[in-house]
Parts: C-alpha cells; structure tokens; sequence
C-alpha cells in the first residue's frame, strides 16, 4: 500500500555525524542494483515514445539512451578508491532527443522500473525548450507541473518516492549535508516546498527521479551554492590535478611505446569526440570549399575541442566530380527553415540538376520479368476503359445515332447542319501525377543482404514502378537527390514528366550511383515545383528513403527534422499529397512527427520493397476521382 505525504515525511529526518559516513555507504549501496528486476529502454522505447507524444512532449525529439554519466569526479574517484566504482544513470533532454537510462534496475520491482520510465517520460513532457532555472527548483517545478495536469499519476509518483527513499543513504551524516539530503528528501515527498538546496562540502547523491543537473556531463550542479569555508573546491582542484597527472604519464607511456590506445569507456559519442565542421555560416574565402572534404578524409579525436595528438583517416570512396552527370541547370535557389529563428531563409540552397550521361538504353533485367508482368496486368485493371465520344465533328467512325438524326430532321423539313456525325474512341486518364523522389545518399551503398545493396533494392523498386504505371497512364517522373551541405544540392533526373518511360530510362535507373548525405527538405521544396508544372487535379509527391534527414552541417538533428517538417507542411499547403516509404526500422520513432500518422508506411524488410511499392501507390490512387 501507498504510503501518505505524512508518513513519507518521516523518511525525510536522519540523525547527525562528524565521521566518515561515505565509505561505508558507498561500500554497503553502490552496488544495490536488482537485475532480475530490469527494465531495458529498448523493450518500452515504442511505448515510451507514444506516452511523451500522448503528454504533450515534443514530437520532434527522438527517445534514445542516454551515455552513464558520472555525477561528480569527486564521487568517481572514492568509488575507484572503494573497489565500488558504478556509473549512474540519469535521463535528460536536448533539442534533439529524450534521452534515457539504457536500463533501470534501481528498484526490485520490475513494476517500479518500468513506471520510472514512464515518469520521466511525463516529467520530460513539462519541460520547455528555453528555461533557466536551477536543477533543484527546475525538477520540483516540473513535478508539480505532471501531477497537476495529469493527476492519475500521483499514487505511482508517491510509490516511486517511497522506493527511492528508502535506499537513499541512512544513518549518521555530517549536519552540512543532513540538511541537504532533508532538502532533497522533503522536495521530492512535497515538490515546491524547498526554495533553495542548502550548501554542503560534498555534492549531494543523485536524484533519479529527477533530470539530469547539467547534461551531459556535469562538472558542477546549477543550484547547489558552494560552502562558505571553500574546501570543497580546494578539494576538487587537488582530485582534478591528480586526474590530470595521472592522464599526463598514461599518454606518456603510450607515446614511447608506438602504440594509440583508445579505453572504450571513454567514448561515447562521436558527436562529443570528434572534431567535424558543422558550422552554421558559409565560408567566403575559397580555400574552405573543401573543408567538408577534409572533414570526411580525416577527422580529429580530441576533447573539450583541444588540439588533438592523433588524427583517424577514413577512405569512404565518395564519388569523384568527375564522375558527376550532366549538368541541366545550376541556378536554382529554394529557401530552408531555421527552427531555432523561426524564420524561412530565402535562396538558401542551390539546386543543380542533373541528367546521367552516355547511360545506354537497356531492356528490364531478366530477374524482374516475372514479376513486372503480373503487376502490369493488375495495374492496367486501375487504367479507365477506353470509351466512345459521339457526336463529334471528326472521327474513327460515322456516328450512326447522330446521322439518323441528321437525315431525320433533313426529311421532315428542318434545315440542318452536318456537322457532329462522327465518334472517336479515347483511352480514359485519371487526372492524377506522381513524382517519386529517391533518396540516393552514401546510405544507399550499405548491404541488406549477401546479394544486394540499398542502391540496388532502390533501383529495382524503381524499374517495377515505372513498370506499373507506364500499364495505368498515369503521368509520374522520377527523381533522385544527393547533397553536400546546401551547396549544392543535386537533383537526378531519372524520368521528367514529358518523358515516356523506355529503355533509356531504364539506362538512367542502372547508373544511379550512391551520392553523399540527405537534405530532405530542399528534396522537398524541388519536387513541389516540378509538381506545381502539372495540370492534374491529383498530385502526389512519393518519398523513398532510407533513414533520417541529416548532411554535414547543422542539418544533422534537430534542424533537419524541423526544415523537413517545414518543407511537408509547404506540399500540403498547396494541395499536393506527401506520402514517405521508408526502409529504416527506427522510423516509427520521428516520421509521426513529420507526416503524421497516416502519412507513411516502414518496409522492415528492404528486400519486399520492390514490389511493395506500387501496390502501395495502388492503394493511395485507389479514391474516386
């Protein structure tokens, strides 16, 4: 049974002691995890998802596992001092991501452990993008902002608390940090009820309930007010210079004996380690056109953006420029949305158009005979019957209804013309385009199998389309895009509209090479005015791709989903219709947010996506028209 607010309050007094009390709480409690009771963010990260979505939580951010990190080196080094040494866990958010313990085995319920997934979920819905309050304050605050609007999670709040107190430290504790720990205790059995957490010589235990202090890796906590008397610091500084000295002979011994080692511990990002240009301005001077180059070739391993000592070379076998298409054109200019502005920035990307050249017209490979033909026939059953149109002035045939007519009236004395005595028969055409625009990024080059790559499942996708609705009537172009930061972004043009699908775009199909990186949204932006060219009442705007938008800049992110987001809104906005089949098995976890939940569809198994797809396009065209 639940405890009350009254009896948990108990819980919150503790008795005062000069001595020692860390060692032996560190070697009595580090270590009180309960395995058989975990909970694994990747068993509940669905879930987890829908619930932060459901609470209000920002649709755009990603729910991931967060890295262990350690609150404190002090604590880090009398845990290794100990024998004892385990890393806590806590959850924060970014702009690009919720980001979770990867388990939680706090409690020796798995019940527990999962409700504390959930908690953070809510606690993390509450919180905004711009605050500046003290972590102390900032968690009761988001607290009191859950149980309000959400009251029903209060018995399971009140549960975790009575959980988590009961294996925070107990015993004798110095006074400093008796009435921090009060402080803490009493905030969170009364969240608002502590202004201000009271200084103390040593950093407070941490509050898994709570948000991180100060992601992701907190050297000191917001609100926690250093002591009057100054040893705390001093103390840190002699554990840092000691770290210090300690790394100085490692890198040392190293260097003599020839050898780069690399502790796994140590890494927990590439984001956080290596040193890649993201910038968000453009270089004028033209010795920095090739810096996204360079940034691919060789990439520098240091922290805290030092000077590194060792620099990693990467050969990813880019394509050459000299290897490029055809240039078309080169002087279109789409705009990008900045989130975190809030504006659209005009002429921000240039577009190149591209066409293969010296491609040879080619008949479809033998592999997809079969398959092809039984889709042509099921998609000329979509195709409109061919219909009589009568009474026309010119045509196949006389039309026999409208001449009897005509020598009818002519008998009975009317003066008729004649004109409008013949019928001509049409192929009916449903007034619909599609453009189906193919993400053909460095992605594309990876294996899905022992037997094709992401390139080549892609193309053959595109072979049975085009197949498909060569059989319907449809009009349809297809596109591919590639880009290197927002200059440029290159288009492939595989089939224009005004082109008849035919072995030289079967030619075209079979020389698509993997590009470089995903700027969806100019992606976007161009297929919305080729789109705009077509008369249809219908129009369509399909999406193939393999994963989340990303390039080399601050596109990668938040800002990508956001600019993506922008560009989808801009399609609807005009009356088109954006659907995105994707084969990336995260999908789930960001496309709600960009197409909404009908507005897409997750191939798990890539090599099905061939001949998915144009049954998927069956089904989207299948409205009365």
């Amino acid at each position: 049974m639940t405890k009350t607010v009254a009896e948990l309050l108990e819980l919150v007094e503790m008795e005062e002691h000069v001595g020692s009390w860390w060692h032996n709480f560190i070697t009595k409690h580090s270590e009180q995890r309960f395995p058989e009771a975990a909970v694994c963010l990747s068993d509940i990260q669905h879930l987890l998802g829908i619930w932060f979505r459901a609470l209000g939580g920002d649709g755009g951010l990603e729910i991931t596992g967060a890295d262990a990190t350690s609150i404190s080196s002090r604590r880090t080094m009398l845990q290794r001092v100990a024998g004892t040494h385990r890393k806590t866990e806590l959850a924060w958010r970014d702009e690009n991501a919720l980001r979770l313990p990867p388990l939680i085995d706090y409690f020796p319920s798995k019940e527990l452990n999962r409700d504390l997934y959930l908690w953070l979920g809510a606690l993390a819905a509450m919180e905004s993008d711009t605050q500046e309050e003290a972590w102390f304050a900032h968690n009761q605050n988001l607290t009191r902002a859950a149980l309000r609007q959400y009251p029903g999670l209060r018995d399971k709040y009140l549960q975790l608390v009575e959980a988590h107190l009961e294996q925070r430290a107990s015993g004798r504790w110095p006074a400093d940090e008796i009435a921090q720990e009060q402080a803490i205790r009493r905030a969170l059995v009364e969240p608002g009820s502590m202004d201000r957490l009271p200084p103390a010589r040593r950093m407070p235990l941490p509050v898994p309930l709570w948000l991180h202090p100060n992601p992701p890796q907190a050297a000191s906590m917001p609100g926690h007010e250093p002591p009057e008397d100054g040893q705390s610091g001093s103390s840190a500084k002699e554990l840092e210079e000691v770290q210090r000295k300690q790394t100085e002979q490692t890198q040392s011994q190293e260097e003599e004996r020839g050898m780069v080692t690399v502790r796994m511990e140590n890494i927990f990002s590439w984001a956080e380690h290596v040193n890649v240009d993201r910038s968000t301005e453009d270089e004028e001077n033209e010795e920095r056109a090739d810096d996204v180059a360079r940034d691919l070739d060789k990439v520098s391993v240091s922290r805290n953006g030092k000077a590194p000592k060792t620099k990693i070379k990467f050969d990813l076998d880019l394509p050459s420029e000299s290897e490029d298409d055809e240039i078309v054109s080169d002087d279109m200019m789409l705009p990008e949305w900045d989130w975190k502005k809030r504006q659209l920035i005009p002429d921000h990307c240039r577009i190149i158009e591209l066409v293969a050249k010296d491609a040879p017209a080619l008949p479809l490979p033998g592999r997809l005979h079969k398959t092809a033909a039984k889709l042509r026939s099921q998609f000329q059953a979509l195709a409109p019957a061919r219909v009589w149109h009568r009474a026309r002035p010119d045509g196949e045939e006389v039309d026999l209804d409208a001449y009897l007519r005509y020598r009818t009236d002519r008998a009975s004395g009317c003066n008729v013309a004649a004109d409008n005595l013949y019928r001509q028969m049409d192929a009916g055409a449903r007034d619909l385009a599609c453009l189906l625009l193919a993400d053909l990024s460095l992605s594309t080059d990876t294996w899905v199998n022992n037997h094709a790559r992401v390139l080549d499942v892609i193309q053959d996708s595109l072979y049975l389309f085009a197949e498909s609705l060569a059989a319907t009537g449809d009009e349809f172009g297809i596109y591919g895009f590639t880009s290197r930061k927002r200059n440029p972004i290159r288009i492939h043009a595989i089939k224009a509209f005004n082109e008849s699908y035919n072995s030289l775009i079967r030619g075209r199909i079979e020389a698509l090479k993997p590009g470089y990186y995903t700027r969806l949204g100019a992606g976007i932006r161009y297929s919305a005015e080729v789109l705009k060219q077509q008369g249809a009442g219908r129009r369509l705007l399909l999406i193939l791709t393999d994963g989340k938008p990303n390039d080399l800049d601050q596109y990668e992110g938040r800002y990508g989903i956001e600019d993506t987001r922008h560009a989808i809104q801009t399609v609807r906005n005009l009356g088109f219709h954006p659907f995105c089949v994707t084969i990336d098995k995260q999908g789930n976890d960001y496309l709600p947010h960009l197409f909404g939940n009908s507005g897409y569809v997750v191939i798990h198994n890539p090599t099905e996506l061939p001949g998915q797809l144009p049954l998927l396009y069956a089904r989207l065209t299948a409205q009365k028209h």
